[in-house]
């Protein structure tokens, strides 16, 4: 049996949450979720994932913020994902250490094949 890759799902918004985890549950991913950045470094801190799926717009800590904090422990590839597609913080979140940039409303098999592609 061939393992699945294992993602962290990070946002904010349960709905969003809840649709990627059935999405990429249905593409043959295992899909761990969180609602904000503290509890995803709680995650990161105990389980070893493939790629992380991050919201940058998040209460308390942002996912720049995210980064920034857990960058340096994490080896695992990030695409981010936000309703704000300014150029200004798609450059940010790729020079502070982000792998992809996928603006909000997307489509889901862009997603895949960006995941695919990291």
């Amino acid at each position: 049996m061939i393992n699945e890759p294992h993602l962290l799902c990070i946002d904010d918004d349960d709905k969003i949450r809840e649709l990627l985890k059935i999405y990429l549950k249905s593409k043959s991913f295992k899909v761990t979720t969180a609602s904000d950045a503290t509890e995803a470094t709680n995650l990161i801190d105990y389980f070893l994932f493939d790629l992380i799926i991050l919201d940058i717009m998040m209460p308390g800590k942002s996912g720049l913020e995210f980064i920034k904090d857990n960058k340096k422990k994490l080896i695992t590839p990030i695409i981010l994902l936000t309703a704000k597609g300014e150029p200004g913080e798609r450059i940010e979140g790729l020079e502070i250490g982000a792998d992809d940039y996928l603006p909000k409303p997307f489509e889901p098999k862009e997603l895949i094949l960006r995941i695919q592609n990291i």
